[in-house]
């Protein structure tokens, strides 16, 4: 074989990580051991296992959280949901980009998207009692299993690729209708396959947990990144499609991370339906010291997580969204980037043997994004994942994030235009020792 780096040095990298299995490694686990071969090799990785924006944040966030230092802010702790100013401008940065209303009151930072995730698990599993096992609408996120574990809740997961469209609703009741279900998890635009769930799709999940009082927990990690459709004004149709136009029971997770390439801040957005937030539920008192949900969640949980987060970096957010829901800054436009590297970087892959693994969207082609999917033949995910290290490609398996296909997941976000010409080069190579007999 003729790999880029040395074999022996990636098989020693390997070794000492302790890892059972390289390609079934955690996202995180699998970063160090990539930044292990890069210093051991001096070679520098074509790194797509980490969905780590690419983009420097925004001016106007940077100053705007300067600002609030400058003013003193950190010496102060926050109020545990939030500032009012944040707080406000997120429920009308919901109005004006999902088109529906949630008060500020159910609007609050948290650590990041994974911290609101948690907490919202957290919460959802300790609303009715015997109700503790949550679904998973996979793919999906690897770490949120993860979080389900940790705080002892049982899950069950499908992979919605085999079930789109008009055969989602009896796939979904096969589970709810049973009635363990405390919540459901799902990500639009999805980590990793890119699909976007449609509207039909979330009448679906939003009918089905009213009947079932299930809360739908929906992962906006990507806000407004199907670039198919322009959702970049404010006020405006098309507006994002949101499981919250049909149901109550539902949480909504923003990250800053993508969208808003904020991801160092770590400040994310969490906002509670209305009716959910201000429900009754006996099973969370024993827990939270409350029975409504919404005081539950505010001083039963973020107090017990985290007691808020940084007092700057909500600033830094209110002042970036308060110039999106003013229109003047386009936060779609200025991520669309991602859409093209997609592209080009799918091109490369396929002009080399690889196939799309994930390549359509209930019918339509699928959206080029922060993510795609691709496949080799006669490898596995897991062993392709290992395979790519020896040439300085670094991706994770799906089989990770509950999908039932074979093959990697591809962020595009730290490659520039600038490394596609080493990208080609690395795959030719691999392609070429891949159909070459074995020396």
């Amino acid at each position: 074989m003729k790999q880029i780096i040395d074999p022996a040095i990636v098989r020693q990298c390997i070794q000492d990580s302790g890892l059972e299995n390289t390609g079934l490694a955690s996202i995180r686990e699998l970063n160090r051991l990539v930044s292990a071969i890069e210093i051991a090799t001096q070679v520098s990785f074509i790194r797509m296992e980490m969905g780590i924006p690419g983009l420097l944040p925004p001016d106007i966030a940077v100053n705007a959280e300067i600002e609030a230092l400058k003013r003193g802010v950190g010496s102060k702790y926050p109020p545990f949901d939030g500032i009012p100013e944040l707080k406000d401008e997120i429920s009308l940065f919901i109005r004006n980009f999902m088109g529906v209303d949630i008060s500020p009151a159910g609007c609050m930072p948290t650590v990041g998207s994974m911290q609101g995730t948690f907490l919202a698990m957290m919460m959802a599993g300790r609303r009715i009692k015997g109700r503790d096992r949550v679904l998973f609408i996979d793919p999906g996120f690897p770490v949120n299993k993860r979080q389900a574990q940790v705080l002892g809740l049982a899950f069950d997961c499908f992979d919605i690729y085999d079930y789109r469209g008009g055969k989602l609703a009896d796939k979904l009741e096969s589970y709810l209708q049973t009635g363990q279900y405390a919540a459901l998890i799902y990500s639009t635009p999805n980590n990793p396959s890119w699909i976007c769930l449609n509207e039909q799709e979330l009448q679906t999940i939003g009918k089905l947990c009213s009947k079932y009082d299930v809360i739908a927990l929906e992962d906006l990690a990507y806000f407004g990144m199907d670039f198919r459709v322009d959702y970049s004004e404010p006020g405006k149709p098309p507006f994002i499609p949101t499981v919250a136009k049909y149901t109550d029971n539902c949480i909504l997770l923003i990250s800053s991370s993508k969208s808003f390439t904020l991801a160092g801040q770590r400040i994310g957005m969490l906002a509670v339906a209305d009716a959910l937030f201000n429900s009754e539920a006996d099973n969370l008192k024993t827990y939270f010291g409350s029975s409504r949900f919404g005081y539950a969640l505010i001083f039963g949980g973020i107090y017990t997580i985290s007691a808020g987060l940084s007092h700057s970096a909500q600033w830094g957010l209110r002042g970036l969204l308060g110039a999106v829901n003013g229109g003047q800054y386009n936060f779609v436009e200025n991520v669309r980037e991602y859409g093209g590297r997609a592209a080009k970087m799918k091109k490369i892959f396929l002009d080399n043997g690889f196939h799309l693994v994930y390549d359509q969207d209930d019918g339509k082609p699928l959206a080029d994004g922060f993510y795609f999917t691709v496949g080799y033949p006669g490898i596995s995910g897991v062993d392709l994942v290992e395979r790519l290290l020896f040439y300085g490609i670094s991706a994770i398996a799906l089989v990770t994030t509950g999908s039932k296909r074979e093959g990697i997941r591809a962020c595009v976000s730290l490659t520039g235009p600038e490394r596609f010409g080493e990208l080609a080069h690395r795959l030719k190579k691999f392609h070429e020792d891949s159909n070459s007999p074995a020396v």
